[in-house]
């Protein structure tokens, strides 16, 4: 008899724990934020809400102008005059024109060392100067043609005459030359290549008494890139 009255009572306290499981298990689980707010219908008919076809207005494909717009003109004005300034005038005169062609040989000077005036006019370092001869020669002005000859010779040594060209290894080109009274000018460009102190007034000598010669002048100045000959040489 005791074992199925144990049986009955194990089925009772069995079911007791049942009921109050069943009331007080588990709280439910807290609803997701997502529920908790959820989006309000926007009602297309509301006055507040904003239409989307008015949001951006519409812009034709060419839009007027209004009155004091800043807009400016499709059109450019014309572009101004060039401020560029005019070329400078060239600094050497321009040779003399209208002179009567004539043929004759052209007189270019050389130095002779240590001859202290016999053979010539004396210049520095106890040296002559002396005239020399070309073939002869076409032209209208003299001078160009003369300096030009003397500045073209690129030897030291004038054949077996014992006479040397210290001029030989310089760049210099002639440009120009004017005779004014007495006093022929003549206007050179380049650079001097001479070999000592003593070339210094023998380069001068051969150039201004070609110049002189070849113009019938009695005075002769030169400039080198615009600048006196004297000046130029005075930095050798």
């Amino acid at each position: 008899m005791t074992r199925p009255r144990l049986s009955a009572l194990s089925v009772l306290g069995l079911s007791g724990l049942l009921v109050l499981t069943a009331c007080f298990g588990p709280p439910a689980p807290a609803p997701s934020t997502s529920s908790a707010a959820p989006s309000p219908t926007v009602n297309s008919t509301s006055p507040s809400a904003s239409p989307s076809t008015t949001a951006t207005p519409t812009t034709s494909g060419n839009p007027t102008t209004t009155p004091g717009s800043s807009v400016a003109p499709t059109t450019s004005a014309a572009p101004p005059p060039s401020s560029t300034p005019a070329s400078p005038p060239p600094t050497q005169e321009p040779t003399p024109t209208g002179l009567p062609e004539q043929v004759a040989p052209l007189t270019i000077y050389y130095v002779a060392v240590g001859d202290n005036g016999v053979s010539g006019p004396a210049i520095g370092c106890g040296d002559s100067l002396v005239a020399t001869t070309t073939a002869p020669v076409q032209f209208t002005d003299q001078v160009g043609p003369s300096i030009g000859t003397l500045l073209a010779n690129k030897s030291r040594d004038i054949g077996q005459s014992g006479l040397i060209n210290v001029l030989y290894q310089s760049s210099l080109t002639y440009l120009g030359g004017e005779l004014n009274g007495s006093t022929i000018t003549i206007w050179l460009s380049g650079q001097f290549m001479l070999g000592g102190v003593c070339d210094v007034p023998r380069a001068k000598a051969q150039l201004e008494y070609t110049a002189m010669t070849a113009s019938g002048a009695t005075s002769a100045q030169v400039f080198v890139n615009g600048r006196p000959i004297d000046e130029v040489l005075s930095l050798k």
